[in-house]
């Protein structure tokens, strides 16, 4: 099974937890030996998704939307893209080199045509910029790619 992940980044620290909680519940329902997470590691859900794919003894397969993709991530986040990147068993690029709007929707473009199905860290109200959670979830619909929305009970962003 190959499960794309796509979700909001910045979230409180409460939130962050809970997300953390939902993710690993989902991973647990999935055949973990047989389950392939595809992901572009940003810092928050991204990344929180790989972790725990990994640690329960998934796979994981990187989208990297452009070449200067990482010198737009946090400084705080390096370490563990760097980490996850030299995890992956598979590393797609889009072939752009700045990392904006229209290349991080690439990339999520990429990442939904490499999954049967994806998990949205999503608050259901439109994206904030071009690229956003709302993008790609209405492009992975619009393209049949099954779509599970995790986000916490009263939870706001």
């Amino acid at each position: 099974m190959r499960v794309g992940i796509t979700g909001h980044r910045g979230l409180d620290a409460e939130t962050e937890e809970r997300v953390r909680a939902m993710l690993g519940e989902a991973v647990r329902a999935y055949d973990v030996a047989e389950l392939l997470a595809v992901s572009c590691v940003a810092d928050g859900p991204d990344a929180w998704f790989a972790e725990v794919v990994l640690e329960h003894g998934g796979h994981l397969e990187v989208v990297i939307p452009a070449a200067e993709y990482r010198e737009n991530l946090p400084e705080w986040h390096h370490a563990t893209y760097d980490t996850l990147l030299a995890k992956a068993s598979h590393v797609h690029e889009t072939g752009l080199v700045e990392s904006t709007s229209e290349a991080h929707q690439a990339g999520s473009e990429i990442l939904v045509g490499l999954v049967d199905e994806l998990l949205a860290v999503w608050d259901g109200k439109p994206a904030r910029g071009y690229g956003g959670t709302a993008d790609v979830v209405a492009y992975a619909e619009r393209n049949g790619v099954p779509v599970r929305v995790l986000w916490p009970a009263g939870a706001v962003r």
